[in-house]
């Protein structure tokens, strides 16, 4: 192979292989591998088993290779087995490598024929092989059998696909001789990812199973049917051999016999059989490992450099310093603080653009959330017909209402705190994930943490109800926003039109419920105005749908359907008019509770109101059935509402303002100031510091992984680097003529394949025939399906096949 660089490749992908498998991740970095395919009973277990001189696979019938197996051979002096699972554990009888790997396949696929593409890392040591690496994959199947899933045909070829797509990845063929070669299902896959054939390599098996008279020399000799890299041909054991444990050497003394004596084949039997499949596999995938030295130097340095930041502090690692601990200890509590702060504020690597979190979700508490539930509470002023001259003057009728309606205020801004105290619970839970190493801190930190919020959510309510004690206190008429009882008088409310000018209040994504006779659900691009609500084809806002004027306008709750896991609201015309189309009212869905929320407050902004809070009087001019007042009592109640809703205007103007401060001052910032100062010596108190700073064991083993991948890509640019670029390797075989391999057929091809073949009734011709006598039927193997069909027969006619041109 050139040089001693070259002979430790293969070794270096292994040791790369089990770092990367070790660590759960292949760090974007493809190894080079052979990657063996083809369909079930084609003879790959048999043939990874003649590399290794052992029995070790499973056998059975069905899908017997339920995970990808990883095989590692190594050139040794003693003859052992080890899998990445089992470290240290050394496997001498090679029996309980079978078993241990079916019990490895059960443990993740279960025993139900199931398939999983979780690998399983087996290395064997033996003096009988040569440097290789493989990876044994389940055979294609075109039928589920037992529990097996009925697309199991889709997922192994989907984990087939996983591997051989990748460029570094040479595919080992593997063909029975007693099929049709031009239907093989390993050819074809493999031409699908490798149209070239740079990366495929074809082995033909079971060709002392082939009819008497029939050989398959020009398939091997790669004048039939070519392949860029050619054909190996291998027999391996029959399963009335495997059966009857007959040993693997004499197998192949058996194979070596078969190919010298065997009048087709005697004159290329050095380049068949299993000893010269496997010097070919270790010549050419060292090779191949070669030609990908460049890109994967490059990849290595990539990788290194990314880990060599982190392993920096793990170099000098020494579990028992305390000063290690302290160090740690400090780095972990400004951390968190870091992290806590960041989050409230949005900023750095802690903003989720996925959904609102920490300080946006906080600000829209404190700006729709908020003042939706207080408008909820001030809408409109309650009935007060029950003010009468006799029993109350105007002014204390006024201060009666006014007090009644500031006490409402205690609910909703006693919900905002909750809301509030609930999001920093939560943003104190996140910002705890990166003190995972130290399962101890992280829990005493969550908890010191939250409990200082707790406590300050008390005092921070009591501030609350203090701020709502004090308006109560006094009513302040000369306020200078407080329109005063002359002006009070002048105002017509019902006549009045709306004052706020036609700005937009919102925009957004919303879904229009409509039953499917009419067009069914779809979303639309909403847009919210003071005195409309339009929706359009899309947020650009060029195709608009409908605009609903607000006027007359309510807002209900509607229900979810069985189904749904939208949260929906209605709209509707209190007078009974249909809103849109033929409809008495129009619902409108959104993906969260919180989402709904925000859009009824801006209905509110916009003088939308739910149903449950309509104004309980209209004008003195309604109906028979309104409570009839004399002129001079009807001008003073009228008096009154407009004096009560200049001053709850003013009053809830300034909650909105205080309440958002309120809670900042006592929670949002003294949680982060008791942070920053306090928290590192509550953690000091709480208990010893060597328990706080014991890491977990994943953090520990996490440690000892990296450091060994680091060491180990280390290791191997060191080789690499040594190794002679000047060394000479085999150059890849000229292109081929392979057309012949059929592409993906339809189903409708194959089942005019399928009734063509049953209406000729006729096998293919056989290869080399002789025409005194009829071929005798094909030997069935032990366990093979009697009723199944009998396999095809590769032909060798004397004409050219179809597919190859002329």
């Amino acid at each position: 192979m050139g040089n001693r660089g070259m002979e430790d490749l293969i070794p270096l992908i292994n040791k790369l292989q089990d770092a990367f498998s070790s660590i759960g991740q292949s760090c974007n970095l493809d190894l080079p591998q052979i990657a063996v395919v083809g369909g079930q009973s084609a003879g790959k277990s048999s043939v990874l088993e003649n590399f290794v001189g052992r029995d070790f696979l499973p056998r059975g019938s069905g899908i017997v290779t339920r995970r990808p197996l990883i095989l590692q051979l190594v050139n040794n002096k003693a003859e052992y087995a080890e899998f990445l699972h089992c470290k240290g554990r050394k496997f001498v009888d090679f029996d309980e490598v079978r078993q241990e790997i079916e019990a490895e396949t059960d443990r993740i696929t279960g025993s139900n024929k199931g398939i999983s593409p979780v690998p399983i890392n087996l290395r064997v040591y033996s003096p009988h092989v040569l440097n290789l690496t493989l990876i044994d994959l389940p055979g294609m199947t075109k039928v589920a059998v037992g529990d097996q899933p009925p697309d199991i045909e889709h997922q192994i070829r989907d984990m087939i696909m996983q591997f051989i797509t990748r460029e570094s990845c040479l595919i080992l063929a593997v063909t029975p001789a007693n099929t049709d070669l031009a239907n093989s299902d390993a050819l074809k896959v493999a031409k699908e990812v490798d149209p070239q054939g740079l990366r495929t390599i074809g082995v033909i098996t079971k060709l002392d199973l082939m009819d008497e008279g029939t050989d398959a020399r020009d398939i091997l000799e790669n004048k039939l049917l070519p392949l860029r890299r050619g054909y190996i041909g291998v027999v391996n054991r029959s399963q009335k051999d495997i059966d009857g444990r007959k040993d693997i050497r004499a197998a192949m003394a058996a194979e070596r016999k078969f190919f010298l004596s065997h009048p087709s084949y005697r004159h290329m039997a050095e380049r068949m059989g299993t000893p010269h499949l496997q010097k070919t596999l270790n010549q050419q995938l060292t090779n191949h490992i070669r030609d990908t030295l460049p890109g994967l130097r490059s990849k290595l340095q990539s990788q290194l450099l990314s880990l060599e930041k982190e392993v920096e502090e793990y170099k000098n690692f020494r579990p028992d310093d305390p000063t290690r601990k302290t160090k740690a200890l400090l780095q972990m509590v400004q951390q968190f603080g870091v992290d806590f702060e960041k989050r409230i504020e949005g900023s750095g690597d802690q903003v989720d653009t996925a959904e609102l979190s920490g300080g946006a979700r906080i600000n829209r508490i404190f700006h729709e959330r908020f003042p939706f539930e207080l408008l909820i509470k001030f809408h409109a002023i309650k009935n007060v017909h029950g003010v009468r001259t006799g029993l109350f003057t105007p002014d204390l009728a006024f201060e009666t209402i006014v007090k009644k309606q500031i006490r409402k205020l205690k609910e909703p801004s006693l919900k905002c705190v909750d809301l509030v105290v609930c999001e920093l619970t939560t943003l104190i839970r996140k910002s705890a994930n990166k003190l995972g190493s130290y399962p101890r801190l992280r829990e005493e930190t969550e908890r010191i943490v939250t409990n200082y919020v707790r406590e300050r959510e008390g005092k921070t309510k009591d501030q609350v109800l203090l701020l709502i004690d004090i308006e109560l206190s006094y009513i302040n008429t000369n306020h200078e926003d407080f329109i005063g009882f002359a002006n009070a008088q002048q105002r017509n409310i019902v006549n009045k039109k709306r004052a706020i000018p036609n700005q937009v209040i919102r925009k957004g994504w919303l879904t229009l419920h409509i039953s499917i006779m009419k067009g069914g659900s779809k979303e639309y691009w909403f847009v919210l105005s003071a005195e409309s609500l339009s929706w359009y084809k899309d947020e650009e806002e060029k195709e608009k749908k409908y605009m609903l004027p607000l006027d007359n306008l309510k807002l209900r709750d509607v229900e979810k359907g069985f189904m749904s896991t939208k949260h929906i609201f209605a709209i509707f015309n209190t007078e009974q008019r249909n809103v849109y189309k033929d409809l008495r009212q129009i619902e409108l869905a959104c993906d969260t509770q919180e989402d709904m929320d925000s859009w009824k407050a801006s209905f509110l902004r916009a003088g939308v109101y739910p149903e449950k809070d309509q104004v309980l009087i209209s004008s003195t001019s309604s109906g028979a059935d309104t409570f009839s007042m004399d002129p001079q009592l009807e001008r003073q109640v009228e008096t009154i509402r407009n004096l009560v809703d200049s001053y709850i205007g003013i009053v809830n103007k300034t909650i909105r303002d205080l309440m958002p401060k309120t809670i900042m001052h006592l929670m949002i910032n003294s949680a982060k100031d008791f942070i920053h100062s306090e928290l590192l010596a509550y953690l000091y108190s709480s208990g010893d510091q060597n328990s706080l700073m014991e890491e977990s064991a994943d953090q520990a083993q996490r440690r000892d992984e990296m450091l060994r991948m680091y060491h180990a890509i280390k290791e191997a640019l060191g080789i690499i680097g040594d190794i002679s670029t000047s060394t000479v390797s085999t150059p890849v075989p000229p292109p081929v003529n392979d057309t012949w391999i059929p592409e993906t057929r339809s189903e409708n091809e194959q089942h005019a394949a399928a009734s063509c073949s049953e209406r000729s009734n006729t096998r293919p011709a056989p290869l080399n025939p002789t025409p005194s006598f009829a071929a005798p039927p094909i030997p069935s193997r032990p366990g093979q399906d009697p009723f199944s069909a009998p396999p095809q027969i590769p032909s060798r006619p004397g004409r050219i096949p179809p597919g190859i041109p002329r």
